[in-house]
């Protein structure tokens, strides 16, 4: 069976990137400014857990008086290009040691962001490639087939010869499940108690990846 597997919250947890990537702006504002690393940090952790991701930085310099384009803009460069402090999920890093055969990646995001986060988890020789939707242009970002279709062409497998495990049921698995792909979803994400719409959820639901053996049909891909 040839394994596709989602990235962020799936294989890592999202929120030790998006802590890397507040130290790297909270360093970055310390040294062009002066302003306390560990205080610009807290500040950050604390205004996302109350109101979300938007406008974090816009809020932030203007709590400085520094509001403006240029300088947010320079923020969100530092966020999208610094090198991310993240590591697999145990669970991940489990699985990927048993794999026969290297899997397959396929992840939406910003092609440099994304592309930082796979070096970061020296996650590419372990793949037999990392699609990045966004480098197919936004038409091709889940819940497009577009990058599966150009994986099954290269394998030269048909859909239900493959899996795809990812936890965002939103747009992960609604185009997929319908062509025969056995798709998995893992409830390790902000995602985790979301209900699926109807005809959104995976064919298998689990909590962790190490029981993804049991929620796949030919499991003899594991030793």
């Amino acid at each position: 069976m040839i394994l596709v597997f989602d990235l962020d919250d799936t294989l890592y947890p999202e929120r030790s990137y998006v802590a890397s990537g507040f130290a790297a702006v909270a360093a970055h504002l310390e040294q062009r400014h002066g302003w306390p690393a560990d205080q610009t940090r807290a500040w950050l952790a604390q205004a996302l857990e109350r109101q979300g991701r938007g406008a974090l930085f816009d809020r932030l310099l203007a709590e400085h008086g520094m509001a403006g384009r240029a300088a947010v803009r320079e923020c969100v460069d530092v966020y999208r290009h610094h090198r991310p402090q993240i590591a697999l999920a145990p669970q991940a890093e489990r699985l990927l040691q048993r794999l026969p055969r290297h899997p397959y990646l396929v992840t939406d995001g910003h092609k440099v962001v994304q592309d930082l986060k796979v070096q970061a988890l020296s996650l590419r020789p372990r793949l037999a490639h990392a699609y990045i939707t966004h480098r197919y242009g936004l038409r091709h970002a889940k819940p497009s087939t577009h990058c599966f279709e150009l994986i099954r062409r290269r394998e030269g497998c048909a859909w239900s010869d493959m899996a795809y495990i990812g936890d965002n049921p939103a747009k992960d698995f609604v185009n997929l499940t319908p062509l025969g792909v056995h798709t998995v979803r893992v409830r390790t994400s902000e995602h985790a108690r979301v209900v699926a719409r109807p005809g959104y959820e995976a064919l298998a639901v689990i909590d962790s990846l190490d029981e993804l053996p049991g929620a796949l049909p030919q499991a003899q891909w594991l030793p």
